[in-house]
């Protein structure tokens, strides 16, 4: 189901018809880790009475985003890679352990997912990081985002050197090779933000043939009071940049991208889904009122992220409203959550743990 999925445009199918097809295949995905991942296991005998047929969506067991950085969870005898989170100095990192078979899910799932946006075609890329960040084996989420992105591009160039400082001889560069060209810019919203804006004239380059695919690092800009309608106006300004695709996603379910539509909103891919609960029962909240976001993917088969409770706040805005030939749940996020908020969905942590004792 999974492959047929891919075949189809991204956002192609109706809320209700793609339930139906996500329910079955989540339901299975439940049984394969429980039956590979023996703390997953004791989790869902623990807090959820043991696994079985889950009806609705909303009934599917789900891990608290807070468990990765507690517990290296595995359902692979063949690991590839380790993801980390890219998280501020002090933190614990999640840890994603990734075999060759979610590798390829993964990967498939970026190219089906960005191909409205950036056609069939590779393009010259231009990356607002350092080549630092690609660092074999343990990758952090930075990296392991570039190297998505490179399925898109050709002949990379990285714009800042190790020190995050901007290379303007490089960009300029760059700038000149591609002339008259469309080109790639990939980088997190907040590299993007403070080494690239924040470093340059208005005017000083010119990047209006670029297609800026970006995510990461708002809650730094809306601490700068720094909206998403004022992030494109600035880069429209500064550079002449106006083909401009924010995306939400997180290590913890890499591959699984909610992109930006022609509505502002966000949008979820066939294999993909998003609840939104209501914090302290954790029921599904209903659609226009704003919660706590969980989100289930089909690509996790080396580890069980299938079903994660986020700690980022949205609101389902809109259902199956066809806006640039884009169905199902349409998504404002809205910010990370209180701590307060989580202290009901800590006790699956502390279920899960006593467990494994």
């Amino acid at each position: 189901m999974f492959e047929e999925l891919l075949q189809t445009p991204a956002h192609s199918h109706r809320q209700a018809s793609k339930e139906a097809l996500l329910l079955p295949e989540l339901n299975d995905l439940v049984r394969y880790h429980y039956e590979r991942c023996a703390p997953y296991a004791r989790m869902i005998d623990a807090a959820w009475g043991g696994p079985r047929r889950y009806e609705r969506l909303e009934d599917i067991p789900f891990l608290p985003v807070g468990l990765f950085k507690k517990l290296e969870l595995s359902s692979t005898d063949t690991p590839l890679m380790t993801l980390r989170s890219s998280g501020t100095s002090g933190q614990v990192p999640s840890r994603i352990v990734v075999d060759k078979a979610t590798a390829a899910r993964q990967s498939q799932a970026l190219v089906s997912t960005f191909r409205s946006i950036l056609g069939e075609r590779r393009q010259p890329f231009l990356v607002i990081d350092t080549k630092d960040v690609l660092k074999p084996g343990d990758l952090s989420a930075r990296g392991a985002g570039v190297l998505g992105m490179m399925k898109f591009g050709a002949n990379a160039t990285f714009a800042l050197d190790s020190e995050l400082d901007l290379q303007r001889d490089t960009l300029l560069s760059f700038i000149e090779k591609y002339q008259g060209q469309s080109f790639l810019i990939f980088g997190f919203t907040f590299l993007v933000w403070s080494r690239l804006y924040q470093m340059c004239a208005d005017g000083e380059f010119d990047l209006s043939n670029g297609i800026l695919v970006h995510s990461g690092g708002w809650k730094s800009l809306e601490e700068q009071k720094v909206s998403n309608p004022d992030f494109r106006a600035a880069l429209g300004r500064r550079f002449g940049l106006r083909n401009i695709c924010n995306f939400y996603g997180f290590v913890e379910q890499i591959g699984s991208v909610f992109t930006e539509g022609e509505d502002g909103l966000l949008h979820p891919p066939n294999f993909t889904d998003i609840i939104v609960r209501r914090p302290g029962d954790w029921q599904p909240a209903a659609p226009g009122e704003e919660g706590v976001v969980q989100t289930l993917s089909l690509l996790p088969l080396s580890y069980p992220g299938h079903s994660i409770l986020t700690e980022d706040r949205g609101v389902i805005v809109e259902v199956d409203s066809g806006i640039g030939g884009r169905f199902g749940k349409a998504v404002r996020i809205t910010g990370r959550v209180a701590r307060a908020e989580l202290r009901g969905c800590s006790d699956v942590v502390a279920a899960t743990t006593r467990a494994m004792r």
